[in-house]
């Protein structure tokens, strides 16, 4: 089983935590650093080309997720404990600890989701746009939509803890087919 696609650009090689899972059909490339069991599943791009992109600790991107940076100055930076779900397209965001984007959803050069905030599964997030703390935004363009509930906090936070989990538990299953 061959490993994923790990590549550098203009001599900047991503930094990948030890114990950060990796899937083996993913890419990345370029100035990317991603911390301590955070999980980049099978099939996700994340391109650092033109900017650097930081992603925290447990933060989990999903399969099929595009990551990408903005040559226009902004970086994309995603804080701790971050649910990005399937297809999700991310471009040159600020994503603060505990956010939430849903499958699908797409966020544009200069969005800020604040901490604790979502967007909805196939939202469209245009330029610039500030999704408030514990804030969902939903449709196409996305607008603010309510608050979030406790309730609602503590399954996001369910979600990263489980995905931190199989991100260990593959990566060791995978360590044995070698």
């Amino acid at each position: 089983m061959s490993g994923p696609l790990i590549l550098p650009w203009r001599g900047k090689w991503p930094k990948i935590a030890p114990d950060a899972f990796i899937a083996p059909t993913a890419t990345i490339i370029g100035d990317v650093e991603i911390g301590p069991l955070s999980s980049v599943w099978f099939g996700c791009i994340l391109r650092a080309d033109v900017n650097i992109m930081r992603i925290g600790a447990r933060t989990n991107i999903q399969d099929g997720t595009i990551v990408h940076v903005d040559s226009g100055g902004y970086a994309t930076i995603i804080g701790d404990d971050v649910l990005i779900g399937h297809k999700a397209m991310i471009h040159g965001t600020t994503i603060e600890d505990k956010g939430f984007i849903g499958m699908c959803a797409t966020t544009m050069d200069g969005v800020v989701v604040e901490a604790e905030a979502m967007v909805a599964a196939g939202a469209l997030v245009s330029p610039g746009k500030r999704v408030g703390k514990r804030q969902l935004w939903a449709g196409m363009p996305a607008k603010y939509v309510r608050d979030l509930t406790d309730a609602q906090l503590a399954g996001m936070a369910k979600g990263v803890a489980a995905y931190a989990e199989r991100g260990v538990e593959i990566r060791e299953m995978i360590a044995t087919l070698k």
